[in-house]
């Protein structure tokens, strides 16, 4: 099991450099401080079966350039590995490759992002075969680069419109040929793995898109719910500029997350509503709805994605509690269990078991 993490150090900079101030940020309402202290960037590998830490490597140690919301922090991306390498993305603190031994193989430094109203970084790397794909939606000057995994050289670079966004791509596979998919609230645009070029655009999303695309390898459905809520469902093999009826096989327009991305098992499409206990189930062939805005009794906020496996439905809320739903067209609650302890980040399951990382702990 690889997490990161980022420790504040008692280490206090001497002097912090200049910081350009894009007037689109949107100030500062919830009042995030820029950090003073050195902080250490830190990968760590678990064995799997006693949770035995096995090695933790430093890979950088600065301050950073801007804070962070306080529900997170300055290490919220997922590392990704293909079982002989893993990657790593601190997003303004680097982007590292390390063997399965913790031995750093390479990095990249992409620059500082500036992000919207200082929430912080948390786009995850994504590997397909010998590429990594790292999006870069900021304030600043955005881009989409792709990485060579085994060395980190830059395949293509892409410029995108300025503006935030958490999102992590989808890869998906049409004819054979792989897309990176990348919803923003500027477009949902598919790009060509190999070239960058892109195969396909749609009209983009609300602002301070989160939610990652699902696929059931015809249809990619993306979303997004701050102020306001949208979904599009498009179809794939399609070219150029797509809209409802024209490549967008449908859209909706209430119910839609904040911050978990949705599910899509067994041909059906569950996502909260913003950060709520509230869920929706639909068709996703056809966006008809099994149950919409339905109310999960034993859970409040909810930052984690909903996960499925053997026939049901596990939601996990930021206050301890996993709500156990029956996959089916109906709200069935198969069971409610507690753990003392607060969750953000989204449940994995590896064979049959559930791997939890709270706010305190790792669970197996």
């Amino acid at each position: 099991i690889f997490i990161l993490t980022a420790i504040k150090t008692d280490r206090v900079a001497e002097e912090l450099p200049e910081v350009d101030e894009p007037d689109t940020r949107g100030g500062n309402p919830f009042k995030i401080d820029r950090p003073t202290n050195y902080h250490q960037f830190v990968v760590m590998s678990f064995d799997r079966e006693t949770g035995k830490v096995l090695w933790q490597d430093t890979v950088a140690e600065l301050v950073p350039h801007e804070g962070a919301h306080k529900d997170h922090g300055f290490a919220s991306a997922s590392p990704t590995t293909d079982g002989k390498h893993l990657y790593a993305s601190f997003g303004s603190r680097g982007i590292y490759c390390l063997d399965m031994q913790g031995n750093k193989v390479w990095d990249r430094d992409l620059g500082d992002m500036q992000i919207m109203r200082y929430f912080g970084e948390s786009i995850s790397p994504v590997l397909h075969g010998d590429t990594l794909i790292v999006p870069w939606d900021h304030e600043g000057d955005s881009f989409i680069v792709a990485l060579d995994a085994s060395d980190g050289t830059e395949i293509w670079r892409k410029g995108r419109p300025s503006g935030t966004s958490w999102a992590t791509p989808l890869v998906v596979e049409v004819e054979g040929k792989p897309q990176v998919v990348v919803p923003s609230q500027d477009s949902v645009k598919a790009y060509d793995l190999k070239t960058g070029a892109t195969v396909w655009e749609t009209d983009g999303l609300t602002a301070n898109v989160i939610p990652s695309p699902v696929t059931d390898g015809e249809l990619v459905i993306a979303m997004s719910g701050f102020r306001g809520s949208k979904l599009r469902a498009i179809q794939l093999g399609r070219t150029g500029k797509l809209s409802e009826g024209e490549g967008v096989a449908w859209t909706g327009d209430e119910g839609t997350p904040y911050v978990p991305s949705p599910l899509l098992y067994d041909g059906r499409l569950y996502f909260f509503q913003g950060n709520t206990n509230i869920l929706t189930c639909l068709d996703a062939k056809t966006g008809k709805a099994h149950f919409s805005r339905e109310r999960v009794d034993g859970l409040r906020g909810v930052y984690a994605s909903p996960v499925g496996a053997a026939g049901h439905i596990y939601l996990l809320g930021r206050e301890g509690n996993c709500v156990v739903l029956a996959a089916g067209d109906t709200l069935e609650v198969i069971a409610s269990n507690s753990l003392d302890d607060g969750f953000d980040a989204s449940p994995i399951f590896v064979g049959n078991r559930l791997l939890l990382r709270g706010r305190k702990h790792l669970y197996c």
